[in-house]
Parts: structure tokens; sequence; C-alpha cells
């Protein structure tokens, strides 16, 4: 997006992943991890998995993409599922899916372990899959009490809109009492003032996509959109704009006092919160705290974005306030697993190979 800055550099996120002899990441890797996520929310894994190992999710999301009777989410970007501008699928707990992800958490073991006990439930399998005209998801919080994975299964391009992050914006003990005790009323005007341009962008690209031969837009998805009383918390929708009905953004969060806070405390939230968006490499995994402030952009390139996702509870979670922000499949919603379930999955080794990759990587 060109209507306010937004960082590649992921540098400061990352750590690059060696695997122990037992294929888990190495206790050094592990130590790295869990400070970045205590300290900016998030972390970012390169090469945890081989090209091979990263085909084998691919492969198992364009399964599920290909079945016309999918489970498609449905707490985010609904009119882009139902306009095939995003398949932000779950992905059913078949043999094949539930390895692929038991392989990911017996590797993160000693990350996910730190943050969740093995009695808590796998919340969602998914694949976030975005296509060309799709909708820039406004800078939002998912259901607090939550890790998140992301693995990349293909080179994602900055154009093609890996996730944008807020780091340090994650809620925890204390938190809010950092800046003065203003932490929080801060982290909302900045949170505010984005997606003010987020809401701009979106109306101005779709605008342009009314004759747009790349991305033509299909009947009623203009006013779906822009004009629809159909609930999707990540449209321009200027109706629920004016009327407040839209709990990411919406007319009521522009009064007179916040604009004027915006403006006072423009430096100041410059200098506090930056916007970071990912392009992660084929094999990289991104960890997060669910409640740490991100948003999925949209898709500016011709060839589709995917990402397999995988979220945990790490605390109790009210079913209904489960929903509000993960969609399992209904083959998992009947049959529940926990975290415990897929360490103690067996999955197939670590390629030796792939081991030595990462060692090699470290001495570079």
């Amino acid at each position: 997006m060109t209507e306010f800055k937004v960082s590649n550099d992921t540098s400061a996120f990352e750590v690059p992943a060696v695997l122990d002899d037992k294929g888990q990441l190495a206790d050094h890797c592990v130590r790295q991890a869990l400070t970045m996520m205590d300290l900016h929310g998030l972390v970012v894994l390169t090469n945890l998995l081989s090209d091979e190992e990263a085909d084998v999710g691919r492969d198992l999301m364009r399964q599920t993409i290909d079945d016309p009777d999918r489970s498609r989410s449905s707490f985010a970007s609904e009119t882009d599922n139902h306009y095939l501008r995003r398949d932000f699928c779950s992905l059913p707990s078949s043999p094949p899916v539930t390895r692929f992800a038991a392989s990911l958490c017996q590797r993160l073991q000693g990350v996910l372990s730190e943050y969740c006990g093995r009695s808590r439930p796998v919340l969602e399998m998914a694949t976030f899959t975005s296509y060309f005209g799709s909708s820039h998801q406004y800078i939002h919080r998912d259901p607090s009490g939550v890790i998140s994975m992301f693995a990349a299964v293909e080179n994602v391009s900055e154009q093609q809109g890996g996730t944008v992050f807020v780091p340090g914006t994650h809620m925890y003990g204390g938190a809010g009492n950092r800046h003065d005790g203003k932490a929080y009323a801060l982290m909302e005007l900045f949170r505010t003032g984005c997606n003010y341009r987020i809401f701009r962008h979106n109306l101005k690209k779709l605008w342009g996509m009314r004759q747009d031969p790349k991305a033509p837009l299909a009947p009623g998805e203009f006013r779906d959109r822009v004009f629809s009383t159909k609930w999707d918390q990540h449209q321009p929708n200027l109706l629920r704009f004016a009327l407040g009905k839209n709990s990411q953004f919406s007319l009521r969060r522009l009064g007179p006092g916040t604009l004027w806070k915006l403006y006072r405390n423009r430096r100041a939230l410059d200098n506090l919160f930056c916007l970071v968006q990912t392009a992660p490499r084929k094999g990289t995994v991104i960890l997060y705290r669910s409640d740490l402030l991100h948003a999925g952009p949209d898709n500016r390139s011709p060839h589709a974005r995917r990402f397999f996702g995988m979220s945990i509870a790490r605390d109790m979670i009210e079913p209904k306030y489960w929903h509000d922000g993960y969609s399992p499949h209904p083959t998992l919603a009947a049959h529940p697993m926990s975290l415990g379930d897929l360490l103690d999955l067996p999955t197939n080794p670590a390629p030796s190979r792939v081991q030595n990759r990462h060692q090699s990587a470290l001495v570079d």
C-alpha cells in the first residue's frame, strides 16, 4: 500500500531454524524464538520446512480448494470468499492433514509447550489463500489466549501480500502500563489511523476494478462489498461504516475527539509503532500471539498467495468466543484434537539432509 509506511524488513524478528538430532528445533533456537514472542509478539522461523515438506502442505491445501464442497471460513472475508477473491477454508482432520500438522507441532514443541498445555484444543487447521483483487483486512486482534502459525508452502512476494503485523502490540499482564499508562489507548489510535487508510485504499481499488480486465468485478460484487447490509468486518462497506455497524472500523471511531488525538499524538504514534509486512520464503513458519495487532493484506499480484494455518489454545476458551475468530472443519468439531494428540501422533522423521541444511545455515 502506498497510503502509509509499511516495512518489509523482518530481519529483527527472524530466527534461522536449526534442528537437533531428534528433528526438533534446537534449544538455542527455542530460546531465541521465545524471547521474540515475548518481546514482539511474533517470530519468523526461516527454513523450518524443506521444499519437499512444504510441497506436502501445498498439495493438501490444493486438494481442499479443488473440492467444490469445501468448508469456507465464516469469521472473516466472507465476501471475498464468496467472489473467489480468497479461499479461507478449514482443512479436514484427515490423516494426511493431521500428520502434516503434527510434524509442525513436534518440530516446534519447545516453543509451543512454553505457552500451550498438552490438553489445549486445536482450534483450526486451514488454508489461507488470496487472489488478485482481494480486499485488505483491517488491522485487528484475534480472540486472545491463542498461539497461531502460518507456514509458507511457496515463496511469497511483497505484491502477493504476506501478513502485516504491528510488533509489540500483544496483550499481557501489565502491558497497559507502558507509555505512561497510555499503551492501549495509543495502540487503538494507531489502529484507527491505519484502518482509515485501509478503508480509502480498498474503496479506491474497488472503483478501479470496475473497468480492470485483470480482475473484473462479478455482477453484484461492487454492491456487496460497498453497500451491502451483510455482515463482513473487512470490506469497505460505506453503509455499515456510516451506521457504525462494523466493529473493526466505522464512523463512530472518527469523532472530533479521536481526530484531535490522532493529530496531537501523530509523532508519538510514528515513533512507538510500525507496520511490518512479511514476505516469507518457502518453508518459513510464522508464530504469533493471537491478540497481536495484524491484518491480511490484499493480493496485488496475478499469482495466488498460499499459507497453511493452524491455531492452538493457550487457555480455556468459551466455544462461542472461539468461533468468533476460528472456523474448525466439521470433522475437527466432531472429533476434537489437542496439542498432546498432535505431539503423540507418529510422523515421518525429519530427513537428515534437512538437518544438515539448517546446520550449514548457522555457519553461514
